[in-house]
This record gives C-alpha cells, structure tokens and sequence, in this order.
C-alpha cells in the first residue's frame, strides 16, 4: 500500500482509503471483518459521515459498537467525518451552532475524543465563512479536530473560505473515477467549442488548483459509472472499457478492480481513493490498485475507452 504524508498534517495517509456509509445494517462481526481486512491490506484512513446510515450518525454509532476500540487502537487509525448535511429539509448548514453540535455527535458515535480529519460535506449556498472559521477555531482548540477539509467544493468556494478560515484545508472529496471524471477530462478538451467535454463544471480546474494549494483530492464513488447509476466493472454497457480494464488486469496479475483503483492513484496528484463497499474482498481486490505503474499509453487507452475524448 502507497502512503504519503497529508499535506498540512502528519498523518501518514495510506492512498485508498475505507468509506463506511454503508454498514448500518451489517452484523458487529461483517463490519470487524470489513475493516480487518482493510488493515490487513494497509488502509488505516476511515471515513465516515453525520448523515450516513438510518438515523444521524447511526454508521460513526454502528462501527464504535462493533470495533469498541481502546485509546491505544483509536489511535491506530484516521477517523475523518463529515458535517454540513440536513436530512429533514433536504438543505445545508454551515453554520457554528450546526457544525459544533454535529461535531459532539459525532464523537460520541465513534466513542472518540477526537476526529483527525473534518470535512465539509457539500457546499452550502448560505456559508458565513465567520462562522465556519469560529467553529474551527473552536473545535481545534478544544483537541476536538485535528484538520479540515471540504467535500464537493470549487476552487472560489474553498477561497471564500479561506477568506476567514485559518487553518489549512488538507483535503477536498470529489466524485472521480474512469467514467465520470469531468475534474479531469475537462482539462483534456479545454476550448473545443464542439465538444460537451470541454465544458467546465467544477468552477475552473478543481484538479490542478487542489495541486496548487496542496489540497488532497479524495475520489469518491471510483466505480460508480455516474450519480449512483451502477458500477462500470463487468457493465455491458461499457464492454470496451471492460475490454481494457481485463486485458490490463491480466497483464498485471490483478483483479479488474485493482485497474479501476490504478486509474486514479496514477495520477500525480497523489490522490486518495475512497471505497463505498461492504465487501472484503472488494476491498482487498481494489487496494492492490495502489501502487500499480499503469503507463501513460496504459492511462489514456482506459481514459479513451470510458469514452472521453483525446484530441
């Protein structure tokens, strides 16, 4: 497993990382299983959020009552969560009296003094960079957060909150894999008038300026072929990408989702893939993508072949 130092932190960050949006209804002994198998495979980076599960914070509350970690296992792992979603609207709430509350939940869940990573989740169009930057404050005093970050955010948005925001922000969470890579594929048609491609959708090169401002970009969905349409993989409606992942996967000796991982933490931007799925040995299969050399010719025929254009 390929790890790096997290800009802005010291947190030795493995480049896959466990989502845990999903186990609100598996047993205590599927979710130690789920993430044993993780750590057998190097991930020790968990992310979880508020809003994830049944109820609020019934996954961050399913998996501390499964793991009933002790202070010294807490400690062998990143715990990042997420605030800013409102169920009952549908909305969203940055501001502090939402983002404290949220944040005492959320420990209370994980059965944890402390988060090392917040982030938050999707924009909210009435964010009061005051506030988010009081609550950080705040709860960085406290020893209640260690770092900050954002999920679903353009460049201007994270610079609004920079305005007022002091500490860094260490990571920003995008949807990203083969198939719905517009942070990417954009940037490759760039001013082709013609083309769909080029239009730019994330406020102006999300991608380069999270390079730019040491900013992690942590792929969400890597499998999904669009909005929670399906995965891609073994899809019959992308047989030619299939074609190539599995030709690919054979070359290397791994399975077809090692590829599909491959494809992102190739990337210099030295991303962070986030896996949604319950299964271990979904898991173990996509953390062998870590560090595997795909070439470039080998990127941009899987890049081709999810049907994005190369001039």
């Amino acid at each position: 497993m390929r790890t790096f130092t997290l800009p802005g932190t010291e947190i030795v960050a493995p480049n896959v990382v466990l989502g845990l949006m999903r186990i609100a209804d598996k047993t205590d002994d599927q979710i130690r299983e789920l993430v044993r198998t993780a750590r057998d495979a190097g991930i020790d980076f968990l992310d979880h959020a508020d809003v994830y599960g049944r109820e609020l914070h019934d996954c961050e509350r399913r998996f501390a009552e499964a793991m009933r970690l002790s202070p010294s296992e807490r400690a062998e792992f990143t715990i990042q969560t997420k605030t800013g979603i409102v169920r009952n609207g549908p909305y969203f709430d940055f501001s502090y009296e939402h983002i404290m509350e949220s944040v005492d939940g959320s420990l209370a869940a994980l059965g944890t003094e402390y988060l090392d990573i917040l982030l938050l989740h999707r924009p909210d169009a009435l964010v009061e960079p005051e506030e988010v930057a009081r609550a950080f404050d705040e709860l960085e005093a406290a020893g209640k957060v260690r770092a900050f970050g954002v999920s679903n955010h353009t460049p201007r948005q994270i610079e609004l909150l920079k305005k007022h925001v002091r500490q860094p922000i260490v990571a920003n969470q995008l949807q990203l894999s083969i198939t719905h890579a517009p942070i990417i594929t954009q940037g490759v048609a760039a001013n082709m008038i013609a083309e769909g491609q080029s239009a730019t959708l994330d406020g102006g090169g999300i991608v380069d300026y999270c390079r730019l401002h040491d900013i992690t970009v942590q792929a969400w969905s890597p499998f999904q072929a669009g909005f929670f349409t399906g995965v891609f993989l073994g899809s019959p409606e992308y047989t030619e990408l299939n074609a190539v992942i599995d030709r690919l996967a054979d070359a290397y000796d791994m399975p077809p989702i090692a590829i599909a991982t491959a494809w992102i933490t190739r990337h210099p931007a030295n991303m962070q893939v986030v896996l949604g799925t319950t299964s271990p040995e979904r898991v173990a299969g996509a953390a062998q993508g870590s560090d595997i050399p795909l070439t470039r010719a080998e990127w941009y025929e899987l890049f081709r072949a999810a049907g994005h254009i190369v001039p």
